[in-house]
C-alpha cells in the first residue's frame, strides 16, 4: 500500500484538476453575462463600460488564461468575491461549512447505527424479521430527499411539534435538536443502502466454510457472529459507508433548502439563482474535493480492514489478467 501511495495521490490530484476545469467552463459558459453583475447596476450600461469592467476583472481573456488564473488564485486561498455579497467566497464558505458537517456527521451516525443495526438483524432473524427490514429499506430508498423533508416537518414538526422544523440552535444539544430532523431526511436512502450491503456481507460471510468449521468446533453462536461473520463482512460495510458519507455533501442541497439552513447547500442554491459564479464554483469545486478525497481514504483504508483484498482492490493471490499458472 506504501509503494502505491504516490500513484494514488498524483491520481487524486490529476482528478481534482480535470473536475476543476471542468466546472470552471461549465458555469463559464452558462447564461448571464458576470460583467453586468459585477457593474452592479443594470441601468445606463454602455458597452464602454462593459468592457471595463471586463478588462478589469480579465473576463476578456481567454478561457484557459482565465482558467488559470482563477486555479493559482484558488491554492492560495483566494477563491474571489462574490457578486451577490460583495465578500469573499472563502469568508462565505468558511461561515457556512460548519453546519454542513455537523448535519453531514449527524446524518452518517444515524445511517451508520441503523443501517448497520437494520442488516445485521435482517441477516441473524431469517423469515418474518428479514421480510420487514428488506420491505422496510426498499420503501426507504424510494423516497426523495425532499419528499423526506416534507413528510418530517408535517408529522414531528407541524402536527407533534417535537422538533423545529428551521434554524440551527444553539449549544450542543440545541443543535442537535435542530438537526435531528434534517439529518434523518438525508440519512433515510444512505440507511437502506448500507442495511442491504450489510445483509448481503454478512449472508456471503454465514455462507464461508470457515464458519461451519467454527460451529463444527463447538463455538457458540455469539462469537461465530463476532469473530467470523462480522468481522469478514466488515470491508464491504466499512466501504460502502464512506461512499455514501462522500456523497452526502451534495445530498445537503435539498433538505438545508427544506429545513432552511445556512449551510453550503442552501449558498450553492443562492448563488445558482441569482448566477453568482464564484460561489457557484467554489462550493461545486470543495464538493468535488470532499468526496474524492474521502474516497481515496476509503480505497488506502480497505485492504487494512480486510487483509484478503490487495491495495489495488482485488483479492489476495489473483493472477493478473492474460496471465497463466
Amino acid at each position: 500500500m506504501i509503494r502505491g501511495l504516490p500513484r494514488r495521490i498524483a491520481g487524486l490530484f490529476a482528478t481534482l484538476l480535470a473536475a476543476s476545469f471542468i466546472i470552471f467552463a461549465a458555469v463559464y459558459a452558462a447564461p448571464g453575462d458576470p460583467a453586468v453583475l459585477l457593474s452592479g447596476s443594470r441601468q445606463e450600461l454602455t458597452p464602454e463600460k462593459l468592457a471595463a469592467v471586463r478588462a478589469e476583472h480579465h473576463l476578456d481573456e481567454p478561457l484557459v488564461v482565465q482558467y488559470g488564473r482563477w486555479l493559482w488564485d484558488g491554492l492560495q486561498g483566494d477563491l474571489g468575491r462574490s457578486f451577490q455579497y460583495r465578500d469573499h467566497v472563502a469568508d462565505l464558505i468558511g461561515a457556512r461549512l460548519p453546519t454542513t458537517l455537523e448535519l453531514v456527521a449527524y446524518a452518517t451516525v444515524f445511517f451508520v447505527v441503523l443501517g448497520v443495526g437494520s442488516g445485521v438483524l435482517a441477516a441473524l432473524r431469517r423469515g418474518w424479521v428479514d421480510s420487514a427490514v428488506v420491505g422496510g429499506t426498499t420503501l426507504a430508498a424510494s423516497v426523495p430527499a425532499f419528499v423526506a423533508a416534507i413528510a418530517l416537518v408535517s408529522l414531528f414538526g407541524v402536527r407533534l411539534g417535537w422538533f423545529p422544523v428551521t434554524g440551527q440552535g444553539e449549544g450542543l444539544a440545541g443543535r442537535l435538536h435542530h438537526l435531528t430532523l434534517p439529518a434523518f431526511a438525508l440519512a433515510l436512502s444512505a440507511l437502506a443502502v448500507i442495511s442491504r450491503v450489510t445483509r448481503q456481507a454478512m449472508a456471503e460471510a454465514y455462507a464461508s466454510d470457515h464458519v461451519e468449521a467454527a460451529r463444527a468446533s463447538g463455538q457458540s453462536e455469539r462469537q461465530i457472529v463476532v469473530q467470523h461473520v462480522l468481522r469478514n463482512a466488515l470491508g464491504p460495510i466499512v466501504t460502502m459507508c464512506g461512499l455514501v458519507m462522500a456523497g452526502m455533501l451534495a445530498g445537503t442541497v435539498v433538505v438545508e433548502t427544506a429545513f432552511g439552513l445556512s449551510g453550503i447547500g442552501s449558498l450553492l442554491v443562492s448563488a445558482i439563482t441569482t448566477h453568482d459564479f464564484p460561489v457557484t464554483q467554489a462550493v461545486l469545486l470543495l464538493m468535488v474535493i470532499g468526496y474524492v478525497v474521502v474516497t481515496t481514504l476509503v480505497d488506502l483504508v480497505h485492504p487494512l480492514i480486510d487483509p484478503r483484498v490487495s491495495p489495488g482492490g482485488k483479492p489476495r493471490g489473483s493472477k493478473p489478467e492474460g496471465k497463466t499458472a
